[in-house]
């Protein structure tokens, strides 16, 4: 391997290519793109990242990707397409690895899913091995790496978003045979590694590594788990005569998921999904972690990746249609609203950077005294508490019945919730250069903790309208007349 070879990304835009992307980025090596729309692309990537413009169903389209790499990761797959799509998903593969051939590559790594053929697989598992082995007949003396995966325990993957949406929504489940199948979860960070490890492997021909993390449960199991460590009781019913088709528009009512992709897994569920082969335990370095440790680290990195990233996105990113009560993002709900006014950044953030205390919030100061009362009648820190400084806030400062998470003035101001709630809720204000004038956005999150939760939300949600709104409004006075 040269010194700094190019590695080739597909899949950057989805859930596993995107969380690689940073991880090959910190080693210091060369890394590029492949995208169908670079403009989508370009703001997610870090400044040395190149995106070149291709599609793995336009075969010449790869010929300048794959010039000059080394390593090349194939993480594409159709299963939310119409129609056929393991057709798609053969073609596909076909393409990129003669491509990958022609252009001299040395490595292709594969993430494909377990499941043993011999004992019959769904449309998808199968089509996920049958990737594998087409990328191995067109490759040539390119050699192919191909891991194998059950579950992917990760906040925004397919499966543990299920997870979450049934457990959270559902205190009473009817459950599917599907839901007692044996799997055997992986947690992200540890299906990364054996990813990221993929670069350093010894070149020795086609390969094939089943991965796992170090449980082997069932999804009831893993709900289960999930519902502990949210402080959920929750009773599940087996009903067995619950077709895949029934099961999937199900989950499209109370889950992120919406049919056709809900059925296409739930057809995958109904497969055990076990390692049989230990090979990838002795040619890595990496031992996964268990079901708890991997929902854990699930929920802490979902509260860190909130921190640094930013909800207008996700808002904008949703299309215009504004649902009442908020736009709904996996398990959290998100109000969104923002405002222009004429002066600069720094002018616009002046009146963030002295919201509550003695200066009050705006809008609404008797509504937001009215909730600390009632929050003191249970035991929570009221609306006594204040503010440390009048003019400056930093990093944990109390502020109210709020605490401060994040202070970069005059870019952001994030806070969190401290009162008591059937779940977490956090408020955040953005400040961006406009024109002559800047943009003043304000985002409400709440994660509900079960049905409780929800029910707070939308019977909340009319005062909240009036507070937020006028309290947007407000700063926005107040900046003008600064």
């Amino acid at each position: 391997m040269s010194a700094e070879p190019t590695i080739l990304l597909t899949g950057a835009s989805g859930y596993i290519g995107g969380r690689l992307l940073p991880v090959i980025g910190r080693s210091g090596l060369r890394v590029r793109c492949l995208a169908r729309r670079p403009e989508f692309l370009r703001a997610r990537v870090a400044p040395g990242t190149e995106i070149v413009a291709g599609d793995v169903m336009d075969r010449p389209s790869l010929d300048a990707a794959l010039a000059g790499v080394h390593t090349a990761y194939y993480l594409v797959h159709s299963m939310g397409a119409p129609g056929r799509f393991d057709e798609l998903d053969r073609l596909g593969a076909a393409n990129f690895a003669q491509a990958a051939s022609a252009a001299g590559v040395t490595r292709i790594i594969y993430l494909g899913g377990l499941g043993d053929a011999a004992s019959g697989l769904s449309t998808h598992l199968r089509s996920r091995q049958e990737v594998g082995e087409v990328l191995r007949r067109h490759a040539g003396d390119t050699e192919v790496v191909e891991f194998r995966a059950s579950i992917v325990i990760g906040s925004g993957s397919a499966s543990f978003e299920m997870i979450r949406a049934l457990v959270e929504r559902l205190p009473l489940m009817v459950t599917p045979r599907w839901v007692s199948v044996l799997a055997q979860p992986i947690a992200i960070d540890d299906l990364l590694d054996y990813l990221a490890a993929g670069l350093e492997l010894p070149e020795a021909g086609h390969r094939t590594f089943e991965i796992g993390g170090r449980d082997v449960m069932s999804y009831r199991d893993t709900m289960h788990e999930y519902a502990r460590q949210r402080g959920l009781s929750r009773l599940m019913i087996p009903v067995p005569v619950l077709t895949p088709r029934l099961s999937s528009l199900w989950l499209g009512l109370v889950t992120p998921l919406y049919a056709r992709v809900g059925r296409r897994l739930i057809d995958s569920l109904r497969h055990p999904t076990v390692v049989r082969d230990d090979a990838a335990l002795k040619a890595f370095s990496v031992r996964p972690r268990g079901v708890a440790d991997a929902i854990a680290l699930a929920l802490r990195n979902e509260d860190r990746e909130r921190a640094e990233t930013s909800w207008a996105g996700a808002v904008s990113a949703a299309g215009t249609a504004k649902h009442w009560a908020g736009v709904r993002f996996g398990n959290r709900l998100v109000d969104s609203r923002s405002i222009r006014v004429s002066g600069a950044p720094e002018v616009a953030f002046a009146p963030v950077i002295r919201l509550g205390g003695p200066n009050g919030w705006y809008s609404g100061d008797w509504l937001w005294r009215i909730r600390g009362w009632l929050d003191l009648l249970v035991g929570g820190v009221g609306m006594r508490r204040g503010r440390r400084d009048p003019e400056h806030l930093a990093r944990g400062d109390p502020l109210d019945c709020w605490r401060v998470e994040e202070c970069d003035p005059p870019r952001r101001l994030l806070l969190t919730a401290e009162m008591k709630l059937p779940g977490r809720a956090w408020l955040e204000f953005e400040v961006t250069a406009d024109g002559t004038g800047s943009l003043i956005r304000q985002t409400a999150v709440f994660d509900p903790l079960g049905l409780w939760g929800l029910a707070y939300w939308y019977l909340a949600y009319p005062l909240h309208e009036v507070v937020f709104a006028g309290m947007l409004a407000g700063i926005a006075r107040a900046s003008r007349q600064r």
